[in-house]
């Protein structure tokens, strides 16, 4: 018997043995209505409800709904009821620009946009156009039932997921039923998730659908909490106030986390009970020391990508562990980890990762080209350079393509290149990544002016933030008189970025 694997199972699942079970807390400020404290039983009604609206406005399966949220439990619904239908969700970065999200808007074909209340999109629009909160309420039928999906298929795409690459313009990772079903499952498993967890969502849902963790522990019934905003001492009250267990974030929460703590009256809330999951660039192993030491807090490190799923690597304290020295303890937990289950890597003769695994994305949207150059003979180019350790742990150690992740979210350096290379000022440029302690890593431009330019630091980045996200923009400049480059006219950036990593034992941060 064959029964295709869907991510409906996970909800489906949830309403069956979960039904009065706590399912969402939404963000309690934000400009639109909240959605009231729903049940797993709740949340499947209002499933059913989106689902149903959809069906109203003519919207067929296989076509694109894209939304533009901070996070929400209306995003978190519609992450689920939008692929449980048969149609594909497309989840955008709400810090990109107009023109940025218009482009996805397009290139994807959404025929539906729904837009959080506080962001000014201007024109970008679609066939249909909604704003989160009554608009969206007011779609919503709950006077029938969904149209069913007509023939579920676990190798339909279930979501595109838009990431900066080593392109200007942003590639579709599309990531199928079956992608999302094994990673959500290996994730909770890896984790440890069980029932009586209480889970909050601090990792933007667009980022991978959240890593997966609204569909494997839906199937679990953990009752989920929306933050909308990252700072430090809100989480620190939230984990106190829910009884929070488990979170994902990029260093840079965590980083916030430990300043808020620093201020905090009385004991650090979930001391001994919290299990935080941290990706997108290693941390200084003293940071994770002062994880465990002063917040109390299990330090849990994963390494993936949007076009994995995202989970190739766990790393978890192996049994024993805990008799190291809490140096060593922190080192140890630094590494990317161990493959996880269903995942195979292995260092090609030029030192990438290459991974082979059900999560690896079915393609990009539209781009064969690029996809054809990501997968080759049935391996996934990851990009990274790295290695493995005798304890089969993996350590990325050097990004080969160019791609900085500052605070979590990639930026691709051609893309603020092009940028800069638009300022009648800049007659050369290359944009590297450079070790930054709160950030991870942070962006800095080296630039050699054009003839007669007296164009400062400030007005490049002032014409950055003006033309890209602000997150895009260089955090320094760097003027020289030229940029060396090989004989055939490239640049070698991992060159040019040796002098600021000097002196640690891997080149991402």
């Amino acid at each position: 018997m064959r029964v295709p694997l869907t991510v409906s199972d996970f909800l489906d699942r949830a309403e069956t043995v979960f039904a009065a079970t706590t399912a969402t807390v939404d963000e309690p400020d934000q400009p639109a209505k909240p959605v009231d404290t729903t049940t797993y039983g709740e949340m499947a009604t209002r499933i059913r409800a989106w689902q149903a609206g959809l069906d109203a406005l003519g919207i067929g399966e296989g076509e694109r709904v894209a939304i533009v949220s901070h996070n929400s439990a209306r995003l978190l619904e519609l992450l689920h009821a939008v692929p449980a239908s048969g149609r594909v969700c497309v989840p955008v970065n709400f810090r990109l620009r107009p023109d940025e999200v218009k482009y996805i808007v397009e290139h994807s074909g959404a025929s539906v946009l729904m837009v959080d209340p506080e962001l000014e999109l201007g024109e970008v629009t679609a066939a249909h156009r909604f704003t989160l909160g009554e608009e969206t309420e007011a779609l919503m039928r709950f006077d029938t039932e969904p149209r069913p999906w007509s023939a579920p298929d676990e190798d339909a795409t279930a979501t595109i997921n838009y990431t900066s690459g080593t392109t200007a313009r942003p590639k579709g990772v599309q990531l199928t039923h079956r992608n999302i079903w094994i990673n959500a499952v290996t994730f909770a498993m890896h984790t440890r998730a069980w029932e009586r967890d209480v889970y909050m969502h601090v990792l933007p849902m667009f980022h991978c659908n959240g890593w997966g963790m609204p569909f494997g522990l839906a199937g679990l019934g953990v009752p989920q909490v929306v933050l909308r905003k990252v700072d430090g001492a809100e989480i620190l009250r939230r984990v106190r106030d829910h009884g929070v267990t488990l979170m994902c974030g990029a260093p840079a929460v965590w980083n916030a986390v430990l300043d808020a703590a620093q201020d905090w009256d009385g004991e650090i809330p979930g001391r001994d009970r919290v299990r935080i999951v941290c990706a997108g660039a290693p941390p200084p192993s003293r940071t994770i020391q002062r994880v465990s030491e002063e917040l109390g807090w299990e330090f849990l490190q994963i390494y993936g990508l949007t076009e994995t799923a995202p989970l190739l690597t766990f790393n978890r304290l192996l049994p024993g562990g805990d008799a190291h020295e809490p140096e060593v303890r922190a080192k140890k937990q630094s590494r990317a980890g161990a493959p996880a289950l269903g995942a195979r890597l292995r260092i090609s003769e030029s030192g990438e990762v290459m991974a082979r695994s059900n999560v690896v994305m079915d393609g990009y949207w539209d781009n064969p080209q690029a996809t054809a150059d990501a997968i080759e003979d049935g391996w996934f180019h990851t990009g990274d350079g790295g290695f493995f350790d005798d304890e089969g742990h993996l350590t990325i150690s050097d990004r080969k393509k160019d791609v900085i992740i500052t605070g979590g979210e990639n930026v691709s350096s051609i893309e603020v290149e092009d940028c800069l290379f638009s300022h009648p000022g800049v007659a050369e440029v290359a944009v590297i990544g450079v070790p930054h302690e709160k950030w991870g890593e942070t962006i800095k431009a080296l630039v050699v002016r054009s003839d007669d330019s007296e164009v400062t630091e400030a007005e490049l980045i002032a014409h950055c933030k003006q033309k890209l996200a602000g997150y895009k923009a260089p955090t320094s400049v760097e003027f020289r008189d030229s940029i060396p480059r090989t004989a055939t006219g490239k640049i070698q950036k991992f060159k040019l970025r040796e002098p600021y990593w000097s002196g640690l034992d891997r080149k991402v941060n």
